[in-house]
């Protein structure tokens, strides 16, 4: 049973809003927009609403589409991420969890999630500091895998998940068995 930390304020600049693809381009980061109301530094994750004033779900999927369209398993895996995308879920935890869930079921892996009814510091396999700014917070054993653009950029590190399951497909899941292992 995996635990998701549902009591923790929003956390500006983080992965809970945002991930990194590789595109023709270099690195892209894709980030779900917020609403920026009062008390937004203070209120609990599951109340951060996802700004859908924009189109931002559209750049999303064209960015996504562009920089895996040509990836062995893209066609069998992108109508179940951009229906989660196009769902317009309104906050940011639902958004969350809906790609999660999704994710974990698409690689296999037999994973079963509950929340916290409580913010806890610290807990056992604690991800919450894994951060964009601060790479290598979680070492891992990190071999290559192919990569669309690997020829050109060579082996993308602290990709998002999307990176790994367009390109390794059912392997996914073997991979981060063998890969994302403590130090």
């Amino acid at each position: 049973m995996a635990t998701l930390e549902a009591c923790e304020h929003y956390q500006k600049q983080t992965y809970r809003n945002r991930c990194r693809i590789m595109t023709a381009g270099g690195v892209e980061n894709l980030q779900f927009p917020v609403v920026h109301d009062d008390g937004l530094w203070t209120a609990p994750i599951t109340t951060v609403k996802v700004d859908y004033s924009t189109p931002w779900v559209v750049r999303h999927e064209r960015a996504i589409a562009t920089a895996y369209e040509s990836s062995p398993f893209f066609i069998h895996y992108k109508d179940a991420i951009f229906e989660i995308l196009e769902s317009e879920l309104p906050t940011l935890w639902e958004l969350d969890h809906a790609l999660i869930v999704r994710l974990t079921e698409l690689m296999g892996l037999p994973l079963e999630f509950r929340s916290t009814t409580e913010y806890r510091a610290e807990a056992p396999d604690d991800f919450r500091g894994i951060h964009p700014k601060h790479p290598g917070v979680f070492p891992a054993k990190e071999e290559p895998y192919y990569q669309v653009f690997s020829g050109k950029y060579g082996f993308q590190k602290d990709l998002s998940i999307l990176d790994l399951l367009f390109c390794e497909g059912p392997m996914a899941s073997d991979y981060i068995f063998k890969n994302a292992i403590r130090g």
